[in-house]
């Protein structure tokens, strides 16, 4: 069974960074596309997050579930901001371009299509960044280097525990949708969609008590050991920033910088090519 967003050992010039790296790109790439509406920079940041996401070799198999998902909900975010307000990109860029009516206050607008657009952009430049965050860092290797800069142990330690922690989520959701499939619960294609999510959704609770007592039983083994007794710790996984660290670092900077720069430099985060 293949797992999805689960680290894998590759050697690509990213999985060589250090986490606290990657913990500064992830931050600060996320930062500038959640400020930014401007839709030439958000298409130069699509642009790098496919090159980077190539470039990490991440494999189809690793995100395609979760990918599918987000462009569910993605979907339904783009009909749901429309249905609430059709007018929000006319009330942005100031003007009103029909493109034909549909019934009542909905209208087709050239500026409404254009906003969707790049919330639509803003989605797609962080979903690589997320993906190639979780699957190129080892999560022990994360930890120790939060630790190496001021973060206390223990929270490095729980962040290490839960990435470590979605894979084994994945395999728990599997046996039990599995479970239930023996049971006569039909969750394939073959049933209607209506009908597959509402027996998902019977999956939560069995996976909420489940997840519940693996918490408890790693607790309790790290009690049992000690953990927490001592205010510092020593780490096997600690990886010291290099040259391409600071390389990264620096070019992330830079760009968020720029891309803020263009983004307010007529003094609004919208670009509006219709004013």
């Amino acid at each position: 069974m293949a797992k999805i967003l689960s680290y894998e050992e590759k050697d690509t010039w990213i999985h060589r960074l250090s986490g606290v790296t990657k913990l500064i790109f992830f931050l600060l790439w996320c930062l500038t596309s959640m400020l930014t509406y401007d839709t030439r920079v958000l298409a130069v940041m699509l642009a790098l997050a496919l090159i980077i996401f190539k470039a990490s070799r991440t494999q189809w198999k690793q995100v395609g579930a979760v990918f599918k998902l987000v462009l569910v909900f993605l979907v339904f975010n783009v009909v749901a901001i429309y249905l609430f307000s059709p007018d929000q990109g006319t009330e942005i860029y100031g003007t009103r371009t029909v493109l034909f009516h549909i019934a009542g206050r909905y209208d087709i607008t050239k500026e409404q299509l254009f906003y969707e657009l790049n919330v639509v952009l803003k989605y797609f430049t962080v979903i690589p960044a997320v993906f190639m965050f979780l699957v190129t860092t080892n999560p022990s290797e994360f930890a120790a280097s939060l630790s190496r800069i001021g973060v206390s142990y223990n929270v490095g330690y729980a962040i290490s525990i839960a990435l470590r922690y979605i894979p084994d989520v994945q395999g728990e959701f599997t046996k039990i949708r599995h479970a239930q499939e023996a049971r006569g619960i039909e969750m394939s294609g073959k049933a209607s969609l209506l009908s597959r999510i509402r027996n998902t959704a019977t999956i939560i609770f069995p996976l909420i008590f489940s997840s519940m007592d693996r918490i408890d039983v790693v607790s309790n083994a790290m009690e049992l050991r000690g953990f927490g007794k001592h205010r510092k710790r020593t780490w096997y996984m600690e990886k010291k920033l290099r040259r391409g660290d600071y390389l990264a670092i620096i070019f992330t900077v830079i760009f968020s910088a720029a891309a803020l720069a263009v983004t307010f430099a007529d003094g609004s985060r919208f670009y509006n090519p219709f004013g």
